[in-house]
């Protein structure tokens, strides 16, 4: 696909929304203007519990590695970390199934995962990807560690970002919560006022939005599937790793 539409020029686009949210375009932004200085350490997770209970029945979604939680949930962490860090070099990981036989049949892909990884930058990286993780019911959160200051994020609270700044008076610092408004990427079209807030919706919406303006300049518009494959590649190299024990060159993938 990737070669097709690069062959061909027609415009393309995956649909990764949650990097989309105002508050994480944000935070692109002040990785991306050295804000936060240099950056030397990423945590991120995708956590969800709508099959915590092993009584849950077995459905479409525990048949598959493309369903399990490596195929649904960890490409839209996976995404975010190199939209907001930038490629990953190298990784190890665990993917893992807890619940093996659920009401109506067997389970035969994975509940939940864990990655460490190196970024091409040299930032060390952490992700947990789950759908056992319980009482998390949208755990998108990354939090992001820089040499003269610190982000933090939930999108359980997608309207909030955490800044922290490595500056002042020891007495005043502290994380700082910054609510999106009109000033932040793509906000302003559905609230004038700041605090009001988006919702899971809107972003679907930017995401429509961004793919229209695509087709309507005859560009492809990020993330495009070239992109995508790149998460792809991540997925990969973690059931490699998982498979082998041992740590894995993404590059190879």
């Amino acid at each position: 696909m990737v070669a097709a539409a690069e062959a061909s020029g027609c415009v393309n686009m995956v649909g990764f929304n949650y990097i989309r949210t105002p508050a994480s375009q944000y935070a692109r932004q002040l990785v991306a203007s050295g804000e936060i200085g240099e950056i030397t350490w990423f945590r991120g997770e995708h956590t969800e519990d709508f099959y915590a209970d092993p009584q849950s029945p077995a459905t479409w979604r525990t048949s598959g590695m493309s369903n399990g939680t490596m195929g649904d949930l960890s490409p839209h962490m996976i995404n975010g970390a190199l939209a907001l860090i930038g490629p990953i070099v190298r990784l190890i990981a665990e993917v893992e199934t807890v619940h093996h036989d659920r009401p109506g049949g067997t389970v035969t892909n994975d509940d939940h995962a864990q990655m460490m990884c190196r970024f091409e930058n040299g930032a060390m990286g952490q992700m947990y990807f789950s759908r056992i993780s319980a009482g998390r019911k949208m755990g998108y959160a990354y939090e992001i560690t820089g040499t003269k200051g610190a982000l933090r994020f939930d999108q359980e609270d997608q309207n909030a970002l955490w800044l922290y700044r490595l500056e002042g008076p020891n007495a005043t610092r502290g994380f700082t919560k910054i609510l999106t408004g009109p000033a932040h990427p793509d906000y302003e079209p559905f609230c004038q006022g700041p605090g009001h807030g988006t919702g899971y919706q809107d972003q679907i919406i930017i995401e429509a939005k961004d793919f229209l303006t695509a087709i309507e300049t005859r560009k492809a518009v990020w993330p495009t599937f070239r992109d995508g494959m790149e998460v792809n590649r991540v997925v990969a190299a973690a059931l490699a790793s998982s498979e082998t024990k041992s740590w894995q060159d993404v590059t190879a993938f």
